[in-house]
């Protein structure tokens, strides 16, 4: 038995709608505890994890591991015909993902299931000296600025500032965020802007908003849902300056 409901499809739409701009394919892992997902883009740039636990759902019924491998495209064209009101229920038949949405109408779609070219990657484990909270509408808004001036943009993290910095050939740009958290080193990486606009897209997914940093080590973004439901985790390898 397969069945799961949730009266909020926005969670799915928004996290899918950043998830589909990285990846072509996932594999969604479903079991007694929730469901998860690990992917990771063709260029091995930007690393992605969603994990939603049981206890979101208004439903969940599943007595026995399932994996669903998934176009992200063609999910996120279904997702897409959700509304914020309606409630979205998922089940399986043979080789198809079924969304069911129903509002005032019911619509009911079939995702084709497909074979993954390649093996889930594992999570990664890394340690970071500096972790601090941010609002992401925040981090949009200053990404949003740095990029009138180039296509790259340096973070670092001292012990009272985030800072961003762009150089570019015509201007450069610089904007600092007090982050009032505790932090005992100064952290420096360098990313592209581009790779960090698509994780903007699941903006909506959650309130808490985390970055994670350490100089010249990837850079982590991570949403998280109240009581601890539900993680979108990005993780994005850094540009080596050039001397």
């Amino acid at each position: 038995m397969f069945k799961l409901v949730l009266s909020d499809p926005s969670i799915f739409k928004t996290s899918f709608d950043a998830i589909s701009s990285i990846v072509d394919e996932v594999q969604i892992e479903v079991d007694s505890d929730g469901l998860r997902l690990n992917a990771i883009d063709r260029s091995h740039i930007t690393y992605v994890h969603l994990e939603l636990k049981e206890s979101l759902f208004d439903i969940f019924e599943c007595d026995k591991p399932i994996k669903l491998n998934l176009d992200t495209e063609e999910l996120m064209k279904v997702l897409k015909r959700s509304k914020n009101d309606d409630v979205m229920e998922l089940t399986v038949d043979a080789g198809n993902l079924i969304l069911t949405f129903e509002g005032a109408v019911k619509k009911t779609f079939k995702v084709k299931l497909i074979d993954l070219e390649y093996d889930t990657p594992t999570p990664p484990q890394i340690e970071y000296p500096v972790t601090i909270g941010i609002p992401i509408s925040t981090l949009k808004e200053t990404v949003t600025d740095i990029e009138i001036a180039a296509d790259r943009v340096a973070f670092t993290i001292n012990e009272d500032n985030l800072i961003l910095e762009s150089v570019g050939d015509f201007a450069d740009a610089r904007v600092e965020y007090l982050h009032g958290e505790k932090v005992s080193e100064t952290v420096r990486a360098v990313f592209a802007i581009e790779n960090i606009k698509e994780m903007f897209k699941a903006e909506k997914f959650a309130d808490n908003t985390y970055i994670s940093l350490g100089t010249d080590m990837p850079l982590t973004l991570t949403l998280e849902l109240l009581n601890e439901e539900g993680k979108l985790t990005f993780l994005l390898a850094p540009r080596i300056e050039e001397e």
